[in-house]
């Protein structure tokens, strides 16, 4: 049975192990290595300190699908509502612009990295481990990583953000060859930031919506009720708000620390919404790589460094950055890993 490491617990990596089980009759023992210690990657949802049902999405707030895709990844969608994993959004999103007919919108009732944990569910995942380098070693890839001793596999998949893949030391320097190097140094993404802040139960937070895109603020760019937005409100529910900023200001703050950029965020946030109740808590998180704004070309969803022993990289660097774009890699993954298992 050959094993296989995959890197990165967010939803291309997770449908990868999903996937991987489901399609690989016994014949592959799968691994997930991830660097924080949770998993959704860029779709986390993080918890209140003092209510772990308190939540609010850090990442993707909800799941948008043009007729193409809920069309051609019909049976992802068609599970994932059958489990009440997702739901069709109903809650007002004020400034939304729909640019098809046809398009649909769903909200993760449980927060957005249910997801991820429910393709997680059968898999070995190890949290808290960094990899930092990849070498070749008696035909088989030594992984090691900042913590914990180095492991050997029959083949890797690289999830992580296309430049995170770059910064990998070891023999993988020399499997991408000049050519891979310079269409995988084009992958370019936004940075921003996103600010959760959790409240006690019963705080009303005055707005007619749910979310809203907020226009003409240098700041700020989205700000979601969260409990209203996946359709959870009563007086035994704590509230939680989610504010993103906007790409600009994550671009001249991404080298600043978070605590640094906080305040920033809630003075401009009081400016959007006069007299918003003071939170018990908050929770900011630095996004370096937020959105993908240019994809690795001529590679859809995935590259192949080496054959023997396989490497592969994909990720939403190699398509776009939504649901669709991360099952798209996914699915082109388990194609080159049916050709060689």
């Amino acid at each position: 049975m050959a094993r296989v490491l995959i890197v990165g617990a967010g939803l291309t990596g997770s449908l990868c192990a999903s996937l991987f089980r489901r399609e690989s009759a016994n014949k592959l023992k799968v691994a997930v290595w991830e660097k924080e210690r949770g998993a959704g990657g860029r779709m986390s949802t993080s918890r209140s300190p003092h209510d772990p049902n308190c939540t609010a999405d850090l990442g993707a707030q909800y799941i948008t699908v043009t007729p193409f895709y809920a069309e051609k990844h019909q049976s992802f969608y068609e599970e994932l509502l059958s489990l009440g994993i997702l739901k069709p959004l109903l809650s007002p999103v004020e400034g939304m612009i729909l640019r098809e007919e046809g398009i649909r919108n769903y909200v993760a009732p449980q927060g957005i990295s249910s997801i991820v944990k429910y393709y997680l569910s059968d898999s070995e995942v190890l949290y808290d481990r960094h990899v930092t380098y990849i070498n070749l070693k008696e035909g088989k890839l030594e992984v090691g990583s900042k913590s914990g001793p180095s492991e050997m596999f029959d083949a890797v998949v690289l999830t992580m953000p296309v430049p995170q893949t770059l910064q990998l030391q070891g023999h993988i320097k020399t499997f991408i060859n000049e050519s891979q190097r310079q269409r995988l140094e084009v992958a370019s993404y936004s940075s921003r930031f996103a600010l959760a802040l959790f409240y006690e139960a019963g705080t009303q937070i005055g707005v007619p919506w749910a979310a809203k895109y907020v226009a003409n603020n240098p700041c700020i760019r989205f700000i979601s009720i969260d409990n209203k937005k996946r359709g959870l409100e009563s007086p035994e529910v704590r509230p939680s708000i989610v504010v993103h900023t906007t790409v600009q200001f994550g671009a001249e703050n991404v080298h600043k620390d978070k605590e640094e950029v906080e305040p920033l965020i809630l003075d401009q946030l009081q400016q959007v919404l006069p007299g918003l109740p003071k939170p018990t808590s908050t929770k900011c998180h630095k996004w370096r790589y937020s959105q993908v704004i240019s994809a690795v070309s001529n590679c859809p969803g995935q590259m192949t460094l080496d054959v023997e022993p396989l490497l592969v990289c994909g990720g939403d660097g190699f398509t776009h950055s939504n649901f669709d774009g991360c099952t798209e890699s996914a699915l082109t993954i388990l194609d080159v890993f049916k050709c060689y298992f």
